[in-house]
């Protein structure tokens, strides 16, 4: 079989694996970050539906191999268009869900037409398994490759065009491997694959905007679409690389007035400005200046300039430049030195080039020195030492109203990263954090919360000193300071604050009396709150809480979740009354996306097995058989999705730590499946149990090891360029996925050795497993950490070999005995054991000459 026969498996491999990270980097402009998790469950239903349709058609499908493959392939290229720019249009809106259960039928609709590409992707490489049983280890090669090459090419393609014209290059390879498969065909070969190739170069060239322009259906909640809503607004630039999607808009009808937390003392009117979306939503104002200082005297007056009362000519660090408001803010207050850190490279090229006469050219300045970097990442490496570090707000209110980002993993609000930002600190130094003031409180509250974790983990034994609180009617700004605050800087913040018409929530000294003075508010919750969690009663106060504002960690770096189960009732009770404003939408979306992905992975592939049931043998253990596949299918995407997330850290942004590490399980986790059988022969001496049980042990002794390790090795790598730091990640991947492969084809293989009819079910059961896992893996992490969710995946491997063990001694005995038929053991040729087929339980598909599933993530 020449290498040329196996071009195709290893295009669409790359095809299916590039449209899943792309259709998460589509589903964040579209909707908002926490569909990431759904897809990758989608991803899973279409491998298993496709696994249990190959099993149960493989005869007619192998007599048509050519064919059925090119058909595939085919629909996989419409589907891949087809399906995204159905799904973007059905009217769904995850903000109703609460109070529209017509939306969960929305919502299951994306779920039907999003399958539909990796449904028809899956079958093309369960086909070639299954039709070259004798050739397993070439057709893993160009299927792990292409599917390494589309998981980390794709983020690669996204720097250079958009996303809607990279769904073109994905369709456009499955339609290439249709033509390639095409050539195999008997009857009209050049025909069929000429028209096919065709295809594949017009998708890939042309397509009507229609099919693919995600802009207009993005949606209505998001703060773009509600800016182009105005008169005469309109998009002045578009950028777009993987970080994301930036929108430039002027509005000379209805002018652009951004200046959170301005005071209702301001009398100046903000000059002319640009307002940039990220994604649709987040924002960002370039503002015009002419170099005068005065033309922006109103950035005096917001609750971001308190710590310039408190310090003279500081040294300072912005961490999110974004359009330059703050950057203007601290020029005016008289700076030393402005350092300021922008993760996007488009932001920058906007803000220092392309409109770089619009803003005055402030980035050029030679006391301004802009960087790009990941700001958590800057802050904990940099050698530097300053006076300020300023945290700006750039993420837009409704989002944050929404309880969106709830989802979101946010390690620049943990208390490591406030610990990071006090060590980057002179003596007199201080933190600056402004965010939206939300009522009751959430946010603020939980970095109220934060600072005073980080400030005792320092040390400090009365963090209250260190602390200050001030609120406009629309933001708080937080002060944490190194050393205490002095009695000057207290009268200070007192000045600013009455000037302002803002009010003090916290301040040493501060009594009843000097709160909730101007902005009013029924109950001063602020001062209340502060005052519970500086006290003796913090983790009573923090438990009963309606909302959840424990610390956010590195370990559970959810800043953004405030849910609490126990205050759903109230809530939803309030609902009519606004309190359905106050749900965290982000949760109950991924909890209503778990059952309705439960229900369908039972109906697309446990049911269809259901129906054969009855060809099982009732001397097969299938309680047992389906725990250990169970087992195996949660336990593999628990580490993976913990590996994700917590790589998010490292990597710097989420669509990266998805590419590295979906790519590293993915190849790493099939050679571990393709040495399975070796591996049995070394340390098994032919026992599949015994080498399913040392795997298992290496597994535990690898996550254990890298749940210490990895906060230690991230620290002292962070400052690395990112292609050091990804081949680094593929590193640290490399021996914990080998090992996590061996488990599932050696145990199909024990398994298929005794029962033939059972390996359909087994496959079936490990798939729904991942199916639910990916989801729940997330929900979990939410809830215990990180660190608990790898825990379980850990007991889950240790449990597993047991539930195979037993079955073992007695299938063995009651062999010796003539109580087992040995049909079983001669019709099947368990060629897992034999390291010919087998694929990793999560990430790939596993071959068997008679029953072929089909998965991968």
């Amino acid at each position: 079989m020449t290498a040329g026969r196996l071009l195709p498996v290893g295009l669409i491999s790359a095809a299916t694996l590039a449209h899943e990270v792309l259709l998460m980097r589509l589903f964040s402009i579209i909707q908002w970050h926490q569909f990431a998790y759904m897809i990758i469950s989608i991803a899973l239903l279409g491998f298993g539906a496709s696994g249990t349709f190959v099993a149960l058609a493989r005869r007619p499908l192998m007599q048509r191999y050519p064919a059925a493959f090119a058909a595939s392939a085919a629909l996989f290229g419409v589907t891949a268009v087809a399906s995204f720019a159905g799904a973007e249009r059905l009217p769904f809106n995850a903000l109703e869900i609460v109070w529209n259960p017509g939306q969960l039928g929305w919502l299951a609709a994306s779920y039907a037409l999003l399958i539909l590409p990796f449904f028809f992707g899956a079958t093309c490489i369960g086909l070639a398994f299954s039709r070259h049983p004798d050739q397993i280890g070439r057709v893993y090669a160009f299927d792990l490759i292409g599917a390494g090459i589309g998981a980390l090419g794709i983020v690669g393609l996204l720097f250079l065009v958009f996303p809607s014209t990279a769904l073109r290059f994905v369709a456009a390879l499955g339609f290439a491997a249709a033509a390639l498969a095409a050539t195999g065909m008997a009857r009209h070969r050049r025909l069929v694959a000429g028209g096919l190739g065709l295809a594949a170069a017009v998708i890939a060239v042309w397509l009507p905007p229609s099919f693919t322009a995600t802009g207009p259906h993005m949606s209505e909640y998001k703060g773009l679409r509600m800016a182009l809503e105005v008169p005469n607004a309109r998009v002045v630039e578009e950028r777009s690389n993987p970080l994301g999607l930036l929108t430039v808009v002027e509005s000379p009808t209805v002018p652009f007035r951004y200046a959170p937390g301005l005071s209702l003392a301001n009398v100046q009117e903000p000059p002319a400005q640009l307002a940039v979306f990220s994604d649709g939503d987040s924002i960002t104002a370039m503002t015009a200046y002419g170099g005068d200082p005065a033309t922006v005297a109103y950035l005096d007056r917001t609750t971001a300039a308190l710590p310039y009362r408190l310090l003279a000519r500081p040294r300072m660090l912005i961490l999110g430049a974004g359009g330059g408001e703050q950057v203007l803010l601290a020029l005016r207050a008289g700076a030393d030195v402005v350092d300021a850190v922008e993760v996007n490279p488009q932001m920058i090229d906007l803000a220092r080039n392309r409109f770089a006469s619009f803003v005055g050219g402030i980035f050029s300045r030679p006391n301004v020195n802009l960087h790009l970097a990941e700001a958590r990442a800057f802050a904990a490496t940099t050698g530097e030492r300053y006076d300020l570090i300023q945290m700006p707000l750039l993420d837009s209110f409704s989002a944050a109203a929404a309880g969106v980002q709830s989802m979101h993993e946010n390690y620049t609000y943990t208390v490591e990263a406030m610990r990071d930002y006090l060590t980057a600190l002179r003596p007199d130094g201080v933190v600056a954090i402004t965010r939206w003031l939300r009522v009751p409180p959430r946010d603020v509250l939980k970095l109220f919360a934060t600072a005073i974790a980080a400030l005792e983990a320092e040390g400090v034994s009365e963090p209250g000193r260190h602390l200050a609180l001030i609120r406009s009617w629309n933001t708080a700004t937080l002060i944490v300071a190194k050393s205490p605050l002095t009695g000057e800087d207290v009268a200070a913040i007192r000045g600013f604050s009455g000037e302002n018409f803002f009010d003090i929530s916290w301040v040493p000294g501060i009594s009843a009396s000097d709160v909730n003075r101007y902005n009013q508010l029924d109950q001063e919750y602020l001062y209340e709150g502060a005052l519970a969690l500086l006290g003796p009663e913090r983790a009573d106060f923090t438990e009963r809480y309606k909302f959840d504002i424990a610390p956010a960690t590195d370990n559970r770096p959810y800043f953004f979740d405030f849910f609490r189960w126990r205050a759903l009732p109230e809530l939803l009770a309030l609902r009519t009354q606004g309190g359905a404003a106050m749900l965290d939408w982000g949760y109950l979306i991924l909890v209503a996306t778990l059952v309705q992905a439960a229900i369908l992975s039972v109906v697309l592939i446990l049911l269809p097995l259901w129906l054969r049931r009855r060809a099982i043998g009732r001397a097969v253990p299938r309680l047992r058989f389906g725990l250990y596949f169970l087992a195996l299918g949660l336990a593999f995407l628990f580490i993976e999705i913990a590996f994700i997330q917590r790589f998010m850290l490292f990597l710097g942004h989420p669509l990266y730590a998805v590419a590295v590490v979906l790519a590293g399980f993915l190849a790493f986790a099939g050679l571990g499946s393709a040495v399975a059988g070796r591996w049995m022969a070394a340390v098994g001496g032919g026992s599949a149990v015994r080498a399913i049980t040392l795997a298992v042990v290496v597994i535990a002794f690898l996550a254990g090891t890298y749940l210490i390790a990895l906060p230690s090795i991230f620290e002292r790598l962070l400052a690395l360029p990112d292609a050091a730091k990804i081949a680094i990640a593929l590193l640290l991947i490399a021996p914990l996925a080998v090992f996590m492969g061996m488990p599932f084809p050696l145990g199909l293989g024990h398994v298929g050795a005794r029962s033939e009819e059972f390996l359909p079910w087994a496959w079936g059961i490990n798939g729904c497993a991942s199916v639910l896992s990916a989801i729940l893996a997330a929900l979990l992490a939410m809830h215990i950490g990180f660190t608990g969710v790898v825990t379980i995946a850990t007991i889950l491997y240790l449990a597993a070999p047991a539930l195979l063990a037993g079955w073992r001694d007695r299938y063995d005995k009651q062999t010796s005995q003539g109580s087992v038929p040995d049909r079983n053991r001669s019709h099947v040729k368990p060629t897992a054991s034999h390291g010919e087929h087998g694929r990793p339980e999560a990430h790939t598909r596993i071959g068997y000459t008679e029953a072929l599933p089909t998965r991968r993530c």
